[in-house]
């Protein structure tokens, strides 16, 4: 990496995802048949979906068509119990590895399974969440240690 660029600010997270919608009320519904949704706030033509320390930003708006290639990925405690309850909501998951859906406006989502990426909160966060107990399996701290983010052993 050049001079120039150990200048510049580094990127340390993602506070956001921003999600145009047709209707706040059913984004809300939609989602609250998928995952336990604890807080929601409101603004004129917006909610934002509490995820701990970051949220879902939903905004009223004419989605269009679905992006082909875009789409975001949701950390969860259980992608076992998201791949349920997206059949028992009657959603179509893709075909493959992965666990991928499209809400109803054609937002691409992506579950991947917090026990195994290197995408960490904190303990408190966690805690505070009452995730406490939630750990990473050796392979995500394995990536993890190779990256230098976490105690060898």
């Amino acid at each position: 990496m050049s001079d120039e660029m150990t200048e510049r600010p580094r990127l340390v997270g993602i506070n956001h995802v921003a999600l145009e919608v047709g209707d706040i009320d059913a984004a809300l519904e939609f989602y609250g048949r998928i995952f336990a949704i604890e807080r929601v706030n409101r603004m004129a033509g917006m909610a934002f979906i509490d995820i701990g320390d970051q949220f879902i930003a939903l905004s009223a708006g004419d989605p269009g068509s679905p992006d082909r290639a875009g789409h975001f990925g949701l950390v969860v405690e259980d992608k076992s119990a998201v791949r349920s309850a997206l059949e028992e909501a009657g959603v179509e998951v893709a075909p493959g590895r992965f666990l991928d859906f499209r809400d109803p406006w054609g937002n691409l989502v992506q579950i991947v399974d917090y026990r195994d990426i290197q995408f960490t909160k904190a303990p408190w966060v966690l805690r505070g969440m009452g995730l406490e107990e939630l750990a990473k399996r050796p392979e995500a701290i394995a990536e993890l240690r190779r990256k230098g983010l976490a105690e060898s052993t």
